[in-house]
């Protein structure tokens, strides 16, 4: 599963908030691990680095889930 599956923010691609907040930068091909990757939005704001956004992402319950990829080892 991935992150705007789990979460519902409607940021994938023809998302209800997709016109309103743009794409997410996790779609389509970082759904499983989007805290690696920085644009991705939380509590109504846009994220940064991974370094800046790792403590709010490890309150996620997305993050905290089964859903999330903690061993990927791709590029981003």
């Amino acid at each position: 599963m991935n992150c705007w599956e789990f979460k519902k923010c409607g940021r994938e691609k023809g998302g209800a908030k997709s016109k309103e907040l743009g794409v997410c930068a996790a779609y389509p091909e970082h759904g499983t691990h989007c805290a690696r990757v920085a644009g991705t939005l939380c509590g109504g704001k846009v994220q940064g680095s991974f370094a800046l956004k790792l403590a709010n992402c490890m309150q996620c319950e997305f993050y905290k889930s089964q859903h999330y990829d903690k061993n990927f080892k791709g590029k981003i």
